[in-house]
């Protein structure tokens, strides 16, 4: 299959086809299921009621403060910040993602493209056509393993604004308007509009993504400067904030760096993936720049693919590219480095963990980085071993790759738990000892596996994914049911 990519701007998350709806499975509870008080206590929280969870977290200080190889986050230095009752909110990048077959793809020239475009929004095509992109990928999945999540955007008061707000509520997952000015929203103006990504498809499967961002040098929505009441609210209620690369294509550096200076001063965690954007951010503007370095230094996680890694780094190795961006970030506790068919590794300051990724036909893998994130969050809410988080990421990107695009395409909890029950790892041991051995400074390296097998290696720790087994789904299973009580009080 050719991919056109009209513009690197233009690359927000998008489908490469019409959109099939996988409906929420429906989680059967389990007759042998603890109390509710013990599944409370299995989720390592202390539980007030449904609708407010006290927590401690990690002072955000040092990374140095990197839990050992059993856990997540670690224990020192504790401070108790109150009530979240939200475990995942993402920040921005929400847009409507129109899959089209077309003749042609777009002309070149960027005046004729933005023509071809206002002719194709002139008048909206069937709805068939439409998917929740952006964000709502990683926002849907992760409410689908039974978090309790929150949108924080901007979205218009037209068609597909409402379109997109309803996708959200249907999908259990709730939305904060990031201004305060509800006159604004219901402005007909361009610059006030919900973001469509345009996803064009000719006759010979080769894909073009266009959307307004492309045609200006400012941020689509670069209006918005301080962070509502709501925003500040929404953020400080959640356990997690994710930001992504590309909304730097709505919101100004500043108004993002606004936020990643209040979540940490909530005692918010910050989940960063860059994604192909990372790149440019890089090299752009002075202030996309400063924005880009200190999100790299700031955040709790920081998500890449090994290419990504390298470009930042210059490192070819991804393990010894993990451990220069911890080195770089002065709150970084993990670094995920996403790799692919060959799996992902989870870097922290006192080991390696590796997944290999499990063997399924891939379909389109569109979206399958956004709910690795949302999966990658599940870990650390929770609290699971880090090999753990790696076995549920690597299968909830592999079951959204099964299907056909995004938003509500993304993997369900029910194809997840098939994949890990399952069981079948695209091992490759060569490949991992080989890595390894190139990263001589590593303390602590664990591997899983199909089987148990016998480490020559005292770095090397085999896990067997079949040990993992019952207590992964166990878990997701507790999750997603106290996730159903939680909205039954509600």
């Amino acid at each position: 299959m050719n991919n056109l990519f009209l513009s690197p701007k233009s690359l927000v998350s998008s489908n490469a086809f019409p959109s099939l709806l996988f409906p929420l499975p429906s989680s059967k509870p389990n007759p042998i299921f603890p109390s509710f008080q013990s599944i409370s206590s299995n989720l390592r929280n202390s539980v007030v009621n449904c609708r407010g969870i006290e927590i401690s977290i990690l002072n955000n200080h040092s990374n140095s403060l990197n839990s050992s190889s059993n856990g997540s986050t670690g224990h020192a230095k504790l401070k108790n910040v109150g009530v979240k009752d939200v475990d995942i909110a993402t920040f921005g990048n929400l847009c409507v993602d129109i899959v089209l077959g077309v003749p042609q793809l777009p002309p070149e020239p960027l005046s004729e493209r933005e023509a071809y475009m206002e002719d194709l929004a002139s008048s909206p095509p069937d709805k068939q056509y439409w998917e929740a992109g952006g964000h709502c990928n990683t926002a849907i999945a992760a409410a689908r393993l039974g978090l309790r999540c929150r949108a924080i955007g901007h979205v218009g008061n037209e068609i597909y604004g409402r379109f997109l707000l309803d996708v959200l509520h249907d999908e259990g997952v709730s939305f904060v308007e990031m201004i305060d000015d509800l006159d604004l929203i219901r402005s007909t103006t361009e610059a006030y509009k919900t973001l469509l990504c345009w996803v064009l498809v000719d006759p010979l499967q080769r894909h073009g993504f266009c959307s307004r961002a492309d045609f200006s040098e400012d941020p689509a929505f670069g209006w918005m400067n301080d962070l509502s009441r709501d925003v500040k609210s929404a953020i400080k209620q959640s356990k997690i904030l994710v930001v992504n690369g590309y909304g730097f294509d709505e919101l100004s550096p500043g108004f993002i760096i606004s936020a990643l200076r209040y979540a940490v001063e909530a005692g918010t965690s910050v989940f960063f993936d860059p994604g192909p954007k990372g790149k440019s951010l890089s090299t752009g503007t002075p202030e996309e720049q400063r924005a880009f370095d200190e999100l790299l230094k700031m955040s709790d996680v920081v998500l890449l693919t090994a290419d990504e890694a390298e470009s930042l780094t210059g490192i070819g190795n991804p393990i010894l590219a993990g451990q220069e961006l911890l080195k770089r970030g002065s709150r970084t506790k993990w670094v995920i480095i996403k790799m692919g068919s060959k799996g992902s590794l989870l870097v922290t300051l006192s080991g390696t963990s590796c997944a290999p990724s499990y063997k399924v036909d891939v379909i389109d893998t569109v979206g399958c980085g956004d709910s690795f994130v949302a999966a990658a969050a599940f870990g650390f809410v929770h609290q699971l071993p880090k090999i753990q988080t790696l076995a549920i990421a690597n299968a909830v990107g592999a079951a959204t790759a099964m299907g056909c695009g995004a938003g509500r395409n993304v993997a369900t909890l029910a194809k997840t738990m098939e994949l890990i029950k399952a069981g079948d790892l695209n091992e490759d041991d060569k490949f991992w000892s080989e890595l390894l051995d190139k990263s001589t400074d590593v303390e602590e390296f664990t591997l899983l596996s199909k089987k148990v097998v016998d480490d020559i290696d005292s770095r090397l720790k085999h896990v067997p994914l079949q040990n993992l087994i019952p207590d992964l789904i166990s878990k997701l299973e507790l999750t997603k049911l106290f996730s159903k009580l939680c909205a039954s009080e509600q």
